[in-house]
């Protein structure tokens, strides 16, 4: 018997269900297991479709790739004009259910190991076919025209286009078809030249060159036809498919094979009983790790299954080698296109996203930061490990570049942490990226930092302190300490520089990177003894005081405010630089010190200066990178991060899943989702070293239940309803004495 928790029930009332069968891709459902994930839907005809993806299928060109189609048929089918069809999404044990009186098909991605299996039983004997769909199945080139449209952002204004290699059949053995896309050859040794660091590509590894990926597909009593196909030998009312998939660089497709075939047997020497039983705990141990189930209105139902939501569909894509897409995850869905059709945004084949393979940590971010208070650990690794794993390029990078010590996390990378040739500039002579949005755009690796900082808080995870947090401290701090000279006042002057995309090429001293300083630098100086060097510890303390204040100024919304520090006429606010000049994209980087940064808040000094500059911001954005919600929770305006919260965890894709977000890069856009979880777990609880507040931002009309993660490997549980806190327990007991219960506005 499994442990059942609060929110495994919690999760449970959130189940998706549907009464008839679907069309196509945009009926799909989603299901994973971390690193292989995939859509499932249904068709007209009864036939069950399974869209296939890895969180590491990079092909030659970055591009993260799907795996592949896979039909099954049924026949007869006994969902055909059956009136009693349902099909749900079991969010508690992470599998869908196919079901018609005594008829049944169990789908699930095991939590544990690297498969899917698609089980059946049926009242009457059936036949099943199952049969692999490929679109990759020849060469293809585009002229560079195309390429920028086809959704390749990285390669627009290649002046040579781009080649698309296709997927490789294996001929089918011992009764199992299988497929994969193997790398012959690969971008990485361009991106090096084309960025003048082809000296170092013996050192670092070609990770997309010989890259396989694929599937092999198997099932007792099912015979290979062809090499796509699987049919049963005989009608049977029990069946059983299952899809293994595997990553790695191997010399040819077939040493690809053998390595697959050794790892289906380790996966089949777990009874499928076992795997079930293991996979339905794993899933109950993550959502008994933390909750947020609201009711009171309907408002609030819809928010809270919106946050549920937005958290399992991290879970199904989060815990592979790479992060999860900020823009789409694993779950991007098309369809095939007529020969010579090439995918643009009006009419896309499964591969295809905007924006690229590249990783923004503007938007990717905003998936992580809520993974602190839902304590999903595993979920954040990849993310970190990311950086991590870069940084001895990157440092390499700066010293070739700028000569002096430490690295740069760029905006946009590859996950080997060199950003594309499209922003570097493909004839840069030059070091500095060309892209005007992205030249300067440094301060993620101090955010990055940040969260890293919060883990450690959180966790007190000294090992992860060791290898990940101080090797990062080290490298991103000793950038922004050796990259700018000193001015007359023996302050750092940022200049050139740039505040964050918004404010290009003139900005002086920009707001996001000196708060950024200002609020890591004295929490690495607090790290416990032993963890840091006195160099380390004197370098950080001499940094921290020659940084430049936060510039500070008035301003009208509409207009630009004066450059430099005060207007004792004016409104007094935040400013986004000390000098500036107009705006490029839609974001308030003044806004920084509120969010990551932390620097003004509930509970903290100069609480309404930060309103201020809040509510004289430029742009109002609730969705995609947009920081609104959670910088109204923080500031503790509660109808604001309300009314946000709302948009931001309803904002309904036109999926019949709702919940693949509305596409502002792509769908489903997984920041936007990320962020309203933000928001809602700061209007609810807010942390400040070992000060924990409740209600900060609370509507009072609003009821919840919730159990979250706090520093000091605390949770904090309990029941609020009409702005009162009941039921409250707090692990250790000790921190109870930290709690402040605020009294919600209304």
């Amino acid at each position: 018997m499994l442990a059942s928790g609060r929110e495994d029930n919690f999760a449970r009332t959130n189940d998706v269900t549907w009464s008839a069968l679907g069309t196509n891709e945009n009926n799909s459902m989603p299901l994973g297991n971390g690193d292989m994930a995939l859509n499932v839907w249904t068709e007209r005809n009864g036939d069950i479709v399974l869209l296939l993806a890895k969180s590491d299928a990079w092909s030659e060109n970055g591009q993260l790739l799907k795996l592949g189609r896979v039909r099954v048929k049924l026949t007869p089918n006994p969902f055909v004009s059956a009136v009693s069809f349902r099909q749900t999404l079991q969010l508690e044990s992470g599998d869908i259910q196919l079901r018609s009186g005594h008829n049944t098909v169990h789908i699930w991605a095991d939590a544990n190991h690297p498969v899917v299996h698609l089980e059946v039983q049926t009242a009457q004997p059936v036949e099943l076919t199952a049969r692999s769909e490929l679109w990759r199945t020849k060469t293809q080139h585009l002229e560079p025209k195309a390429v920028a449209e086809a959704g390749f952002f990285e390669f627009g204004n290649d002046p040579d286009g781009l080649t698309f290699d296709p997927d490789t059949v294996l001929p089918p053995r011992n009764n199992q078809v299988c497929w994969c896309h193997f790398n012959s050859r690969s971008i990485y040794p361009m991106v090096f030249e084309k960025e003048h660091l082809e000296s170092l590509l013996a050192k670092y590894p070609d990770p997309i060159l010989h890259r396989c990926f694929g599937v092999t597909m198997k099932g007792e009593g099912l015979v290979s036809t062809d090499s796509q196909t699987l049919k049963s030998a005989a009608a049977a009312r029990s069946w059983r498919l299952d899809l293994y998939a595997l990553t790695r660089q191997t010399n040819t497709p077939e040493a690809w094979q053998t390595a697959l075939r050794e790892e289906i047997q380790s996966v089949d020497a777990v009874k499928l009983k076992k795997a079930w039983t293991a996979h339905q705990q794993w899933w109950t141990d993550f959502w008994n790790r933390s909750w947020i189930h609201l009711t009171g209105t309907e408002q609030a139902a819809k928010v809270s299954q919106g946050y549920i939501m937005q958290r399992y569909m991290t879970a199904c894509a989060g815990r592979g080698t790479q992060p999860v897409k900020f823009n789409g995850s694993l779950f991007t869905v098309g369809h095939d296109l007529p020969e010579g059709v090439t995918s643009s945004q009006k009419d896309w084949d499964p591969d295809y996203r905007t924006w690229g393979a590249c990783f923004w940590n503007q938007n990717s971010r905003l998936l992580y930061w809520p993974l602190l208070a839902t304590g999903d650990s595993d979920l954040l690794a990849p993310w970190f490990n990311m950086y991590v794993q870069a940084l001895p390029l990157l440092k390499e990078r700066t010293r070739q570049y700028f000569h002096h010590d430490g690295a740069a996390c760029l905006e946009t990378m590859y996950f080997w942490g060199l950003p594309n040739i499209n922003d570097f500039g493909w004839n840069n002579p030059g070091v500095d990226l060309e892209s005007e949005w992205m030249r300067y755009h440094f301060q993620g690796g101090l955010e990055v930092l940040a969260q890293m900082l919060d883990y450690f808080d959180y966790t007190q995870d000294v090992a992860f302190a060791r290898s990940s947090l101080l090797p990062l401290a080290d490298a991103v701090v000793t950038f922004y300490d050796q990259h700018w000279s000193r001015g007359s006042d023996g302050k750092i002057l940022f200049a050139p520089s740039q505040s964050i995309e918004t404010y290009q090429r003139t900005a002086v001293n920009p707001t996001p990177d000196i708060a950024g300083l200002m609020s890591t630098l004295p929490r690495l100086l607090s790290l416990p003894s032993g963890l840091a060097s006195p160099a380390q510890r004197e370098a950080w303390a001499k940094e921290l005081k020659d940084l430049p204040p936060i510039p500070i100024g008035v301003t009208a919304k509409g207009k630009l405010p004066p450059g430099g520090r005060g207007d004792p006429d004016g409104t007094p606010t935040i400013l986004p630089a000390q000098k500036y000049d107009g705006t490029k994209n839609a974001e308030n980087p003044e806004l920084y010190t509120v969010f990551p940064y932390g620097l003004y808040g509930v509970g903290k000094a100069d609480l309404e200066l930060a309103r201020n500059t809040y509510r004289t911001r430029l742009f109002h954005m609730s969705h995609c990178w947009g920081q609104d919600g959670f910088e109204a929770a923080l500031l503790g305006l509660t109808e604001e991060a309300k009314r946000v919260v709302t948009d931001e965890l309803t904002f309904y894709g036109g999926q019949q899943f709702r919940w693949f977000w509305r596409k502002s890069d792509w769908t489903p856009d997984m920041d936007d989702g990320g962020s309203g979880m933000m928001t809602l777990q700061f209007m609810l609880m807010q942390c400040d070293q070992k000060r924990i507040q409740l209600l900060p931002a609370w509507p009072r009309e609003w009821t919840a239940d919730f159990k979250l993660h706090a520093p000091y490997q605390t949770t904090v549980e309990g029941h609020v309803e009409q702005g009162k806190v009941t039921k409250l327990k707090v692990t250790p007991s000790v921190r109870a004495k930290d709690v402040i219960v605020l009294e919600p506005a209304g």
